[in-house]
C-alpha cells in the first residue's frame, strides 16, 4: 500500500536531519509520496541545498517555517503551518523527529497515524532539573497522542520508560542505517596534515570533548605527545580551545570547524567519540562502515552497534580509562585493525539504510493494523447517529 508520509523536524543539523533525508528520499524510491517541514533559520547553507534538492525529488515536497528550539509565541504558527501541510496533502502518516518534531506532529495530526522518535532530545534531561522536568513532563502528556513510538536504539526506549513513561500504542526499536558507498575505504593520503587523534561532533559539553582534551594531557604527562583534530562548531568552541591552551596542547590540536564526515575521516588515524550521553550515533556507524579504528564511550546505544565488542568502550567523563584505552589501541596497530574490521562487518549486517526503512514501514503498517477496530467502530458510531 502506498502512503503519504510527512516528516517533521525542527533543526536540520546532525545526525536527526541525516536519518530523515535518508529515511525520506528510501521511501520516496519504494513509491509513497513523502514531504518534509523543517525549522527555516537554521541548518546554513549545506542544510539548505540539501532540501532544495528533496524538494524536486519528494511528491509532497519540502517545506521551512520558524521552530524556537525552547517553547515560544513562534510554535503557534509553525504548528498550524504543520496542521496546513497534512490536510492539504491528504497525509496518512505523521512523523514527528526529536522532541519539538515529535510535538508539532502529534498536536497538529488529528485523526492520522501520529509516530514519534525521540532521537534523543528530551531524554537527555533529568526530572532533577526545572527544565528536564517541564520537557519530561510535556514529554508524558504527548504519549497519550502518540499511535507508534519508533526508537532508534533499545536504550532510547528503556529511558523513555524510566523517565516518561511506559509508552502506549505500538512500540519499535529500529536501528539507524548508513548506504553502501560509506563502506569505501577512507584513505589518508597527506600524512603532514593527518592528526593521531580525531573528534567530530558538536563541541558541547555533552560529547565530552574536555576529557579528550584532558587525556591527551595525561598522555604528555606520561611521555606521550599526540596531535589531534577536532571537527565541528559548538556553542563551547571557545571554551575548548581555551583548555587546550592552558594545558599547553595548543600546538598539537586542530579545530577546522564542521566538516563534511568522509572528508574529516581522512583527517585522523583513530577517532575518539568521548560523548557523555548519545542515543545511536551516526558518526560511530559512519566511521565503523569505512573501517576507521575508534575509541567511544559506554553510554545510549553505542553497545548496540558495538555488539560483542561492547567490553572495549570506555567509561564516559573520565580522562583516566580513555588515555589508557588510546595508548592501547596505538600501541598495538594490528588489534585496532582487526576491531575495525569487526565493526564493519556487523554494521555492514545490521545497519543499513535498506533495514531502517523497512523495518519503520513494517511499523507503519502494524500501528495501523492496531488502529482498524477503532477507525471501523468510529464508522459505526457515524453512521448510526
Amino acid at each position: 500500500m502506498s502512503l503519504a508520509i510527512l516528516h517533521i523536524m525542527r533543526s536540520p543539523v546532525g545526525g536527526l536531519f541525516r536519518h530523515v533525508v535518508d529515511l525520506a528520499r528510501a521511501q520516496s524510491a519504494l513509491g509513497h509520496r513523502v514531504g518534509i517541514v523543517a525549522d527555516a533559520s537554521t541548518g546554513g547553507e549545506r542544510a539548505g541545498a540539501v532540501l532544495t534538492a528533496l524538494d524536486a525529488e519528494l511528491a509532497l515536497g519540502v517545506t521551512r517555517v520558524a521552530m524556537s528550539r525552547d517553547l515560544g509565541f513562534s510554535d503557534w504558527p509553525a504548528g498550524q503551518h504543520v496542521a496546513r501541510r497534512i490536510a492539504e496533502s491528504d497525509v496518512d502518516v505523521v512523523h514527528g523527529h526529536g522532541s519539538k518534531g515529535g510535538a508539532y506532529a502529534r498536536l497538529a495530526g488529528g485523526g492520522r497515524l501520529k509516530v514519534y522518535t525521540p532521537h534523543g532530545g528530551s531524554l537527555h534531561y533529568s526530572r532533577k532539573t526545572p527544565v528536564g522536568l517541564v520537557y519530561l513532563t510535556l514529554e508524558g502528556l504527548l504519549a497519550a497522542r502518540t499511535d507508534l513510538f519508533l526508537f532508534e536504539s533499545a536504550f532510547g526506549r528503556d529511558a523513555f520508560r524510566a523517565k516518561v513513561c511506559e509508552p502506549r500504542g505500538v512500540v519499535r526499536v529500529v536501528h539507524n542505517g548508513v548506504g553502501p558507498a560509506e563502506f569505501d575505504p577512507v584513505r589518508h593520503e597527506d600524512a603532514g596534515t593527518t592528526t593521531d587523534l580525531l573528534f567530530i561532533g558538536e563541541l558541547r559539553h555533552l560529547k565530552g570533548v574536555d576529557v579528550l582534551i584532558d587525556a591527551m594531557a595525561r598522555l604528555r604527562d606520561g611521555g606521550r605527545t599526540l596531535t589531534a583534530t577536532i571537527v565541528g562548531a559548538g556553542p563551547e568552541a571557545a571554551a575548548f580551545k581555551d583548555q587546550a591552551a592552558r594545558l599547553g596542547l595548543a600546538g598539537s590540536i586542530v579545530f577546522p570547524g564542521a566538516l563534511p564526515a568522509r572528508e574529516a575521516f581522512a583527517r585522523g588515524r583513530l577517532l575518539i567519540v568521548p560523548s557523555r550521553a548519545e542515543s545511536l550515533p551516526y558518526v560511530v556507524l559512519e566511521a565503523g562502515a569505512c573501517g576507521l579504528p575508534q575509541i567511544a564511550t559506554a553510554v545510549g546505544g553505542i553497545g548496540e552497534i558495538f555488539g560483542p565488542d561492547a567490553n572495549l568502550l570506555v567509561p564516559a567523563g573520565d580522562p583516566v580509562p580513555l588515555a589508557a584505552a588510546i595508548e592501547a589501541r596505538l600501541g598495538d596497530p594490528a588489534e585496532a585493525a582487526a576491531a575495525a574490521a569487526r565493526l564493519r562487518a556487523r554494521i555492514g549486517r545490521n545497519f543499513s539504510i535498506a533495514a531502517m526503512t523497512d523495518g519503520i514501514l513494517a511499523a507503519y503498517a502494524d500501528a495501523l493494523a492496531a488502529r482498524q477496530p477503532a477507525d471501523a467502530a468510529e464508522r459505526l458510531t457515524r453512521s448510526g447517529s
